[in-house]
């Protein structure tokens, strides 16, 4: 008789052991409520790093970019001074062989060779200036 008694009512311990388990599982959701804003909170952080790290790559892409067109001028630029040094110094060495080639005698140096007219006298040594 007992046990159908017992069946039949609800003991006492049994209501405060729901009432636990109740605690315990509301407990239980808010500590994984706490961990998912936590979590949430980690991703907006990384993500954030990530959006910071992406636009640091395309800055650095740009500057790169930049530095590789810069670098092309200068290897131009270059090329060209090379190229006008050369022309020049040839232009230098054609003046020294066209000098050395003309070679025009200086006007001191040339003097007219007297010459004898048809009286004998020594002609183009003086010249007579008086009118």
């Amino acid at each position: 008789m007992a046990i159908a008694a017992s069946a039949g009512l609800a003991s006492p311990g049994a209501g405060v052991w729901s009432q636990i388990q109740q605690q315990q599982a509301k407990r239980n959701a808010d500590q994984a409520e706490q961990q998912a804003r936590a979590l949430q909170s980690q991703a907006r952080q990384a993500q954030s790093v990530a959006d910071r790290a992406q636009e640091n790559a395309r800055s650095l892409k740009l500057e790169s970019s930049q530095a590789r067109v810069d670098a092309d001028n200068a290897r131009r630029g270059a090329v060209a001074m090379k190229s006008l040094n050369e022309t020049q110094q040839g232009i230098g060495e054609l003046r020294t062989r066209l000098a050395e080639a003309v070679q025009i005698p200086a006007a001191s140096s040339q003097t007219a060779a007297p010459v004898v007219n048809s009286s004998g006298q020594m002609t183009g040594t003086q010249v007579n200036v008086t009118a």
